[in-house]
């Protein structure tokens, strides 16, 4: 193999913040290197570095044997650089096939050639495994969170492309989306083009990567092989790439007292609107339930319902906020209405929808309960930093001040900030809806913490995941969904993935009578 690129001693600092200190790393030509650490690890910022977003204090950038000065992403594109950030730029009011060709939009006699745009982003999606995901006429504010990802993918692979970075790419796709981006990976690798592949899915990192990178604290750890040769079985072991990660064992995420759930905090009676479709459950003070579904299953838009965000058609949402054992129809106009109930709900696009980016952790922070700090319209100051300081520092927020912008933070330390608004407000029902989704396992193992934290105070606790482990280690009981239905409900006792795998895939098996035998398997596993 050659070697297609070579950082050598970058650092890079921010405001007396050393986000990299000395990081040298190679990545050979057709080869998955996997790059891992804790958020704040420095990874983001290598990544940055590595497209001209950021130049080096110090340390030099070699691309295919040449020393490279990247001053603008242009610059690093040009050089055949790509790099496919977590969470993706998109035009809002374009369509999905000129957000892919921006910038190099075909055109015929001096006018913009629309036929031939179509033309060729079909093409392209044929090429590159994409067949039928993509609506080339949807504006891009139309696009689910995994269409976006899709559009971002794509776009980085117009040109010549001799390395490109996936930062998290998964995190918005499903099983089979997932399936296509690996096949692409795959072909892109026998070409000829490095990759490299920021994940904190220890399985996908297994399944694809050739050679592990580990990061902390903004240093280079070392690197190990994933297997002795192509196509042969992991070899590396995931609690040594933890080890190397975060320098300790988390061999006990998922720790649990086993204690019996207080009264019905709220109840869902056949709610029903576009999304959902008579849905009927239960969950109790002190309770941990998992929502467990495939994409499309409707579990974020029954979130979004039970918060009074999207209004509800038909049923009722059953209240017992104050513990006095009698629930009450809960009318809710607006989230306004359900955060004076107490439900909170820390939703899946943080940075979109949970996170004021340019305000400090200070505001975020303390969003939820200014009209307690309020003393004739003011806001009492110190009361705001006291109170901010406090959840900051039980949560272990890594921020050098209070008042940081929340949008300069790591990714699991903005979802800790989300977090901390919700343990100020002191909610009696907390929905969280993909809680670890782009975290690294250190800051999980703490979330979960938080998490058991939580219930054990009597808070009732909803938690919305597409990973199985994590909803079955969190959870007391899990609520399983399917195309908007309620599919079944199983214990702790009870979850396996496959179990929760056959209710949710229940009406997908149903409309495949020629898979028939694997069917049976499946739901065999389920009874």
């Amino acid at each position: 193999m050659t070697t297609a690129l070579q950082l050598s001693g970058v650092s890079k600092g921010f405001a007396g913040v050393q986000a990299l200190s000395d990081v040298s790393i190679e990545c050979q030509a057709g080869e998955v290197l996997a790059l891992m650490g804790e958020n704040g690890a420095g990874k983001s910022t290598l990544l940055k570095v590595l497209s001209g977003d950021h130049q080096p204090d110090t340390g030099r950038i070699v691309v295919g044997g040449t020393p490279r000065v990247f001053r603008t992403p242009a610059e690093a594109h040009k050089a055949g650089v790509r790099v496919i950030y977590q969470e993706p730029e998109i035009i809002p009011h374009v369509s999905v096939a000129e957000n892919v060709y921006v910038g190099a939009l075909p055109h015929r006699f001096h006018w913009f050639d629309r036929k031939g745009l179509i033309k060729r982003f079909r093409a392209d999606l044929d090429r590159f495994g994409f067949t039928g995901m993509l609506d080339a006429e949807m504006l891009g504010n139309q696009l689910s969170a995994a269409h976006r990802q899709l559009v971002e993918i794509l776009r980085a692979l117009v040109g010549d492309v001799r390395i490109i970075a996936f930062d998290e790419p998964t995190s918005s796709l499903s099983g089979e989306e997932t399936d296509v981006l690996f096949a692409l990976i795959d072909r892109l690798r026998q070409s000829g083009v490095a990759i490299i592949y920021v994940s904190h899915r220890m399985q996908e990192i297994m399944r694809i990567a050739d050679r592990v990178a580990v990061l902390r604290d903004g240093r280079y750890v070392g690197d190990r092989k994933v297997r002795e040769k192509p196509g042969a079985p992991a070899t590396l072991s995931e609690d040594d790439v933890v080890r190397m990660m975060v320098g300790r064992d988390l061999s006990a995420m998922y720790v649990r007292e086993t204690h019996e759930p207080g009264h019905v905090v709220l109840s869902l009676d056949k709610v029903t609107n576009e999304d959902v479709h008579g849905v009927s459950f239960e969950v109790r003070a002190g309770e941990i339930v998992g929502l467990a579904g495939l994409v499309g299953a409707g579990r974020t838009e029954l979130a979004h319902a039970i918060f009074g965000d999207t209004p509800i058609q038909s049923g009722r949402i059953l209240w017992d906020g104050d513990g006095e054992g009698k629930l009450r129809e809960l009318h809710l106009r607006s989230p306004r209405d359900a955060i004076r109930a107490g439900i909170g709900l820390a939703p899946e696009e943080r940075k979109t929808q949970a996170l004021l980016l340019r305000r400090s952790v200070r505001d975020n922070t303390s969003l939820a309960v200014l009209e307690h700090l309020r003393r004739f319209r003011f806001i009492r100051g110190d009361a705001e930093r006291d109170l901010v300081r406090k959840y900051v520092s039980q949560l272990r927020v890594r921020t050098p001040s209070l008042e940081r912008e929340v949008r300069t933070l790591s990714g699991g330390n903005q979802q800790k900030v989300v977090l901390a608004r919700w343990l100020a407000r002191r909610p009696k029902l907390l929905i969280l809806d993909e809680p670890t989704r782009g975290v690294d396992v250190g800051v999980k193992a703490e979330i979960y913490a938080i998490i058991a934290d939580l219930a054990r105070e009597g808070i009732a606790v909803l938690v919305i995941s597409s990973d199985l482990p994590e909803v079955i280690g969190l959870s007391d009981r899990i609520v399983v969904m399917h195309c908007g239905h309620v599919t079944g409900q199983l214990t702790r006792a009870e979850a396996t993935e496959e179990r929760i795998m056959a209710l949710a895939m229940a009406g997908y098996l149903q409309q495949a009578p020629d898979k028939a035998s694997k069917t049976e398997q499946i739901m065999e596993g389920a009874q």
